[in-house]
């Protein structure tokens, strides 16, 4: 494995790039900004190889972008109802940056900022401080995300975090893909599998109302395979409120620390396939409903709706505020521990 370093301006500091290449010649961009990936170049079935991940010209246009494009959002990733959190008895008040909700950790979230960065045994390890009280979030948190890349174009993230004090933790990525390349324009000809028989219905603020719904009979049924765009226009609360899909899966036959293939997405026209897995409980998939008005990206234009679709492996959306789904609670000596793997093959 070839990895080469470069560094980029941007007004929080140095950014750090990694390009990990492979023995065929496809590679990964990563970025010290929110320890984020910024590229993903892999062939298609006629060997031809393109960027398949989502991402701006300038790696300064990572901080504070409203797509958090392929970048590891916290201290919580998606949103907390009203930004009110409760741990150990005690409330505490984040910042509302999302309709009345919190939404990735807040404006300040891990997402914006530089992480320290090294390459240690072929892989790329990304750590973040956060300080007791950061965003208002109780304990010092100290997380990780390290990258590895194969010669099979197996792209795998290890998340780990560990707290000085009872907290909250939901770490995932926050990449979107189209695997015809990154600026060939709508995904909703693309075919989507997700290994969920359940899905998670919210309010009109995205908040989930506790229910665990079954997908059946529903536009938000992935069981079998089928086109993004088949159903996305249906008259159905999720795809209403949401202007398409930005909704979370629960994945079936759930264990904690077990990885399970939860979702397959392909292209018609290259040919490519995008397996993912994790040890998660759940997967949010956002089918960019609002990537309108993003920063110029690597092909020289913003981005428009449904240019890309983000498979977010993490725990359920507002997780501190139902005792019936998987806990998000960290204590002091214990270590959260999670794993996505993003398998690219060719059909």
């Amino acid at each position: 494995m070839k990895i080469e370093t470069k560094t980029a301006p941007s007004p929080k500091g140095e950014i750090t790039l990694y390009t990990l290449t492979n023995a065929s010649g496809a590679s990964v961009v990563l970025s010290s900004l929110g320890a984020g990936i910024v590229a993903v170049n892999v062939p298609d079935s006629n060997g031809h190889i393109d960027d398949v991940a989502l991402g701006y010209a300038d790696p300064a246009d990572y901080i504070a972008d409203g797509p958090c494009a392929g970048k590891v959002p916290g201290r919580f990733a998606n949103r907390i109802a009203g930004g009110r959190l409760r741990v150990d008895g005690r409330d505490y008040q984040l910042a509302i940056n999302n309709g009345p909700n919190a939404l990735h950790g807040g404006p300040e979230g891990f997402q914006n900022q530089i992480w320290q960065s090294e390459v240690k045994d072929g892989k790329v390890v990304f750590t973040y401080v956060s300080a007791d009280g950061e965003e208002n979030y109780p304990g010092q948190l100290t997380a990780t995300a390290t990258y590895s890349w194969t010669d099979d174009c197996e792209l795998t993230l290890h998340l780990t975090a560990q707290t000085s004090a009872a907290t909250v933790v939901n770490l995932t990525n926050h990449c979107y893909w189209n695997l015809e390349g990154h600026s060939a324009g709508s995904i909703l000809d693309h075919t989507l599998w997700i290994a969920a028989s359940r899905y998670l219905p919210t309010d009109d603020t995205l908040i989930p109302t506790g229910e665990m719904a079954p997908v059946a009979s529903t536009p938000m049924d992935f069981t079998t395979p089928k086109k993004i765009g088949r159903d996305i226009k249906a008259d159905f609360p999720a795809l209403v409120y949401g202007k398409g899909y930005d909704n979370c899966w629960v994945v079936d036959n759930y264990a904690k620390g077990s990885l399970r293939h939860v979702a397959t997405l392909e292209a018609p026209a290259s040919g490519r396939v995008l397996e993912v897995l994790t040890t998660q409980p759940a997967a949010q998939v956002y089918t960019g409903n609002w990537l309108a008005g993003s920063p110029v990206n690597k092909a020289g234009r913003p981005y428009d709706d449904y240019d890309g679709v983000a498979i977010e492996c993490q725990a359920m959306p507002d997780s501190p505020n139902h005792a019936d789904f998987p806990s998000t609670q960290l204590y002091p000596g214990q270590t959260y521990d999670e794993t996505i793997i993003f398998r690219f093959k060719v059909k």
